[in-house]
C-alpha cells in the first residue's frame, strides 16, 4: 500500500514538474527580445543586457526588448500586483497584447507610444479586476534624434549616467493602470550626453540586504555607477543580498565609446588558415602589453581564437555547421577548407579599443567578417544545451569573457575583458 501511494506521488511530482517546465518555456516565448546577444549599432554602439529571474515558475514580472527600425528600440518592464497566477496571468497578457501591437506598427512602419499605451490599457482594462492595478514601464529610444519618450506606471525610477558620471533619476510620471485608469503621460528626454542606463522591477530595490536589514534602494545608485555592464552589477546585487525574494528584471544598457581616440590597434587578415595563426599570434603579442595576469590573457586568447575562427569559417567562407561536422568525419577539413579559400577574397578586420570608465579599464575587441551574418536567436538553443555539437565555441567565448555581442546583421561581434 505504501509502495503504491510513494509510486502515485512520484508520478504527480513528475506531472506537476513537468507542467511547470511547458509553463516556463511558455513564458519564455512570449516575452520578446530582439536583442538576443546583439548591440545597438547606429549612431553610438550600445551594449544591451538583460537580467530575468522569476521566484517561481509563474513570474509576475515580464519584459520586451523589440527594434522598431534602423533609429528606434522600445523597451517594456510589467510588474503585477502581488505573486502567484493572477498577477502572472496579468502581466503575460498584457505582454502578448503589446507584443502583437509592436509587431502591426513595425510591419506597417506606424509605430507610436502613444497609439500603443492607448490601445494596451483600453484592452487590459477589460481584464483587470476592481481592487487589481498594474506597474509598467513603456521606453522608447529614437538614437537620430537622441530622444527618450517614456511613460512610466508606478515603476521604481529609471537610473541614467551622463558623460560626467552623474547619475539622474526619472521618476513616475503616471500612478498604476487600473481598470479606472482614463488617461496618462508621456515624457520626453534628451540622451545626448546620457550613456548608460538601468530600467528595473521593484524586485531589486525591495531586495532585503546583508547591511543591517537595509534595502538594496540605499546601494543601487552606487552600484550602477560603478559598473560596466550586466555582469558586473548583477554581481553587486548578490553579493549584498541575503536571498532573493521577489521577481527580478532590469535591462541595462551601456553606450561604448568606440572611436578612433579610443583604438589602439587595427589590422586587416585574409580568409586563409595562414591567416588565422598570424591574427591568433598578433593578438597574444598584443595582449603582452597590458601587463595583465597571464589567466586573463589566456582568456582573452581562447575568445579571440574562438570568434576570429567563426568569422574565418563560418563568415566568409560560409561553412555552414551541418557540412563542416560531414568534412571532419570524412577526415577532409582543411582540404576543403583551402578549397573554399580559393574562390574568396573577402577580408577579416579586427579593431581593438581600450574604454576607462570612472578606476577600471576595459578592453574590447571587435571582430567583422564579410560574410552573410547569421540570426543571433539561434544562440538560445546554444547556451540552453551547452553539451551540443554546434556553436561550443560561441558557448567557450562568452564564459571567458565579460560578454560578447553581435551586430544586428550577424556579422561583426564585440567582446570585453576588464584590466585594471
Amino acid at each position: 500500500m505504501a509502495q503504491h501511494r510513494l509510486e502515485q506521488l512520484e508520478k504527480s511530482e513528475a506531472y506537476a514538474s513537468y507542467q511547470s517546465e511547458l509553463a516556463l518555456k511558455k513564458e519564455l516565448s512570449i516575452l520578446r527580445n530582439d536583442f538576443y546577444y546583439q548591440l545597438v549599432d547606429a549612431e553610438v554602439t550600445s551594449l544591451i543586457d538583460f537580467l530575468y529571474k522569476p521566484l517561481d515558475v509563474l513570474s509576475g514580472d515580464t519584459y520586451s526588448a523589440r527594434r522598431i527600425d534602423a533609429h528606434r528600440t522600445f523597451y517594456l518592464l510589467i510588474d503585477g500586483m502581488g505573486k502567484g497566477v493572477s498577477a502572472s496571468f496579468t502581466a503575460v497578457i498584457m505582454t502578448t497584447f503589446i507584443n502583437h501591437l509592436v509587431d502591426k506598427m513595425v510591419a506597417h512602419d506606424s509605430f507610436s507610444l502613444d497609439i500603443l499605451i492607448q490601445e494596451s490599457m483600453q484592452y487590459i482594462q477589460t481584464i483587470l479586476l476592481d481592487e487589481e492595478v498594474l506597474a509598467i514601464d513603456y521606453i522608447c529610444f529614437d538614437t537620430y534624434f537622441k530622444e527618450l519618450e517614456y511613460a512610466k506606471f508606478a515603476m521604481p525610477p529609471f537610473l541614467l549616467q551622463d558623460k560626467n558620471d552623474n547619475i539622474i533619476k526619472i521618476k513616475s510620471n503616471n500612478i498604476p493602470m487600473s481598470k479606472w485608469s482614463s488617461s496618462y503621460k508621456i515624457d520626453k528626454r534628451d540622451i545626448t550626453d546620457i550613456a548608460k542606463y538601468l530600467f528595473y522591477s521593484d524586485g531589486i530595490v525591495e531586495n532585503k540586504t546583508k547591511t543591517q536589514g537595509l534595502t538594496y534602494a540605499n546601494f543601487i545608485e552606487e552600484d550602477f555607477k560603478f559598473s560596466f555592464s550586466r555582469e558586473e552589477f548583477k554581481e553587486k546585487f548578490f553579493a549584498k543580498i541575503t536571498e532573493q525574494e521577489d521577481d527580478l528584471t532590469l535591462i541595462f544598457i551601456n553606450s561604448l565609446d568606440l572611436r578612433e581616440e579610443t583604438r589602439l590597434e587595427k589590422k586587416v587578415f585574409a580568409t586563409t588558415l595562414d591567416a588565422v595563426e598570424e591574427a591568433n599570434v598578433w593578438y597574444e603579442e598584443i595582449w603582452e602589453h597590458f601587463h595583465v595576469e597571464s589567466d586573463m590573457a589566456d582568456r582573452a586568447g581562447i575568445v579571440f581564437t574562438e570568434l576570429f575562427m567563426n568569422a574565418y569559417e563560418h563568415g566568409n567562407l560560409g561553412l555552414d555547421p551541418r557540412t563542416k561536422h560531414k568534412y571532419l568525419e570524412e577526415d577532409i577539413y582543411f582540404e576543403s577548407l583551402q578549397k573554399l579559400e580559393e574562390g574568396s577574397n573577402k577580408k577579416i578586420t579586427v579593431e581593438i579599443f581600450k574604454l576607462k570608465e570612472l578606476a577600471s579599464e576595459y578592453i574590447v575587441t571587435k571582430i567583422a567578417d564579410e560574410g552573410e551574418g547569421f540570426d543571433t536567436q539561434a544562440l538560445s538553443e546554444i547556451f540552453r544545451n551547452s553539451l551540443q555539437f554546434n556553436g561550443r565555441g560561441v558557448f567557450v567565448s562568452r564564459k571567458n569573457s565579460m560578454g560578447i555581442y553581435y551586430n544586428p546583421k550577424g556579422n561583426c561581434v564585440i567582446f570585453l575583458h576588464k584590466i585594471s
